[in-house]
């Protein structure tokens, strides 16, 4: 019962930090979304249920684990919002070590973006009719 407990805490815990990290371009998004669906997994199978059907968290771990891409528009949306806060952040800082850090990191971090595949296009649009359809049969 304790170990159920730690994993539903542990699993909300990396919930909120992968959703903190959609807005946070440092921080990773799919680790945490990742451990989030293995401790539910192993604790709730009602919250795993909720996660994995989640109309915008459902579709990206989906997306990951099974064809190990993540759409164009999610790329895009990333890269933008690295470089923009990462630019924010070098102009409002003194520190030239801080600065060559903030550039180091904005290059890993695109590299490893410009890395993972990209999902294609007749994949989203078959997720989107499945997602479709699966709401048409809640209603």
């Amino acid at each position: 019962m304790l170990t159920k407990r730690l994993l539903i805490a542990g699993g909300t815990l990396s919930l909120g930090l992968g959703i903190l990290g959609m807005f946070v371009p440092v921080l990773p998004t799919t680790p945490f979304l990742l451990l989030t669906a293995y401790c539910y997994l192993r604790s709730s199978r009602r919250m795993y249920d909720w996660l994995m059907n989640h109309k915008v968290l459902g579709n990206y771990l989906k997306n990951y684990l099974e064809y190990h891409a993540i759409s164009a528009r999610a790329k895009t949306v990333s890269l933008v919002g690295l470089w923009a806060s990462l630019t924010a952040s070098f102009l409002l800082v003194a520190s030239p070590v801080v600065r060559v850090i903030l550039v180091l990191v904005g290059v890993g971090v695109s590299i490893h973006l410009l890395t993972l595949k990209t999902l294609p296009k007749s994949v989203q649009e078959t997720a989107e009719s499945r997602r479709e359809q699966c709401a048409e049969e809640n209603q």
